[in-house]
């Protein structure tokens, strides 16, 4: 049985090479495994964060939105209190007659209007435009003279001081529209590079999960290739104690023994050889 047993040495240590080829492999797969999960939990992570940032800035751009048209509803509430108001001090001044020979404030405005247009697209001398300016701040102290002489009146004067409260709440809340909306433009624009850096990250984490179950499948093959080669190994050194003299184990059945030959061709050639042809072999002397 010398060839036999050099047969057999020979085909352990190639087991015993494969055994630990594999385990190499299979090891340095498992640590390029746990690499691309940390790798896939990093992404996961910074996908997370700013995928909660961008909900963030989603939700206070709702809120300025719903402030946008809040602040919307009370500008057109005050605009339309506006407009009432100065109904109201028009008719007012047109039911207080202007004093005996003065020109009425309705008058003198449009007088004051045709004069400002004439300034601005006349060609004038520079007598004339000197002219003009005079006559143009005289209707101006008599319209404040007769606005003067309104406000003694207290229906009018109350009715001033609130168009003059209208006028600036509806100021107020004209600012605060372009403020909330400037707000909730520039939430919305941080939201949505936040967005595209999600999508970013996600296509990342699936290529990142991909690899990962690559390398896994690869790490699992490699380990099943190494638990073969070591029962293998183990399968090769129960043949090679029998080889040496190692007793049949019990139940042995009767059958017609191998012929060397045959046994080292069956080696040579990969196929696997039991311990039990192996004892046979042995049993039948030709070993």
């Amino acid at each position: 049985m010398t060839d036999a047993t050099e047969e057999l040495e020979k085909k352990r240590a190639e087991s015993n090479a494969r055994a630990d080829e594999s385990r190499a492999r299979r090891d340095r797969l498992n640590a390029e495994s746990r690499a691309t999960a940390e790798d896939r939990s990093r992404v996961l992570d910074e996908l997370h964060g700013k995928s909660s940032e961008a909900q963030d800035h989603r939700r206070n751009r709702d809120q300025l939105n719903n402030q946008v048209r809040e602040e919307k509803r009370l500008r057109e509430e005050w605009n339309r209190k506006l407009q009432e108001l100065g109904d109201r001090i028009q008719e007012l001044k047109r039911a207080r007659a202007p004093r005996p020979g003065a020109v009425p404030v309705w008058r003198l405005r449009k007088d004051l209007k045709e004069l400002e247009f004439r300034h601005m697209t006349t060609a004038l001398t520079g007598d004339q435009e000197k002219r003009l300016i005079e006559e143009m701040k005289r209707l101006e102290a008599a319209i404040r003279e007769q606005d003067a002489d309104l406000r003694q009146d207290p229906e009018i004067e109350q009715a001033m001081k609130s168009f003059a409260e209208a006028r600036t709440e509806a100021e107020q809340h004209h600012a605060a529209v372009g403020q909330a909306a400037e707000a909730a433009q520039r939430e919305h624009e941080a939201m949505v590079l936040l967005y595209e850096s999600v999508d970013e990250l996600r296509r990342q984490a699936d290529t990142v999960q991909a690899k990962l179950l690559e390398v896994k499948a690869q790490a699992d093959e490699a380990h099943r290739a190494h638990i073969a080669a070591i029962e293998e190994v183990r399968d090769i050194e129960k043949m090679l104690y029998a080889a040496r003299g190692g007793r049949a184990p019990s139940g042995w059945v009767d059958a017609e023994p191998p012929r060397e030959e045959d046994f080292l061709a069956r080696l040579k050639k990969g196929e696997k050889v039991s311990t039990e042809d192996l004892l046979e072999l042995q049993k039948s002397g030709r070993g």
